[in-house]
């Protein structure tokens, strides 16, 4: 774990808020010159701290208007390797993320369609045909708003 101070941590709030922003930037709403801005997101990425970006897409805008996260619970869990259920869900494109979790489900899966025809689609053809695929419960995305999290 890094030491981070106040600075770092206003530094990681302007790159949550715009990732794309140049050193140069954040340095002069910081106060800081750019080769010091740059050099503190330098030893921010190399400790790991930042682990890259992201592009945000909007799902909407292209096409797929619905999104559903799917709690499944494997049927068989001594028989079906947890490797083989991720590698055969991680292959749906529709599958945006996958994440083993702890409680009544083992995987939570955030899925988007084109609209609900097209998710049952997904579900039936795709999501039920995986290994070891028990009890499966879906939760219709209404709206999101999105939080960069904790910084300090």
């Amino acid at each position: 774990m890094i030491d981070l101070d106040a600075t770092d941590r206003l530094i990681l709030r302007a790159l949550s808020e715009d990732a794309t922003q140049p050193a140069s930037a954040i340095g002069r709403s910081l106060g800081l010159s750019q080769p010091a801005t740059w050099r503190r997101i330098k030893r921010l990425q190399d400790s790991g701290v930042i682990q890259g970006q992201r592009l945000d897409l909007d799902h909407e805008q292209l096409g797929f208007g619905v999104t559903v996260f799917l709690g499944v619970k494997l049927a068989t869990k001594g028989r079906v390797s947890l490797d083989d259920f991720e590698r055969a869900v991680c292959a749906i494109p529709e599958v945006q993320t996958v994440e083993h979790i702890l409680g009544l489900y083992d995987y939570r899966l955030r899925v988007v369609a084109r609209d609900i025809a097209d998710f049952e689609r997904v579900l039936r053809r795709r999501v039920m045909m995986l290994p070891g695929v028990g009890d499966v419960e879906a939760n219709v995305l209404l709206s999101e708003e999105r939080r960069p999290g904790p910084i300090g």
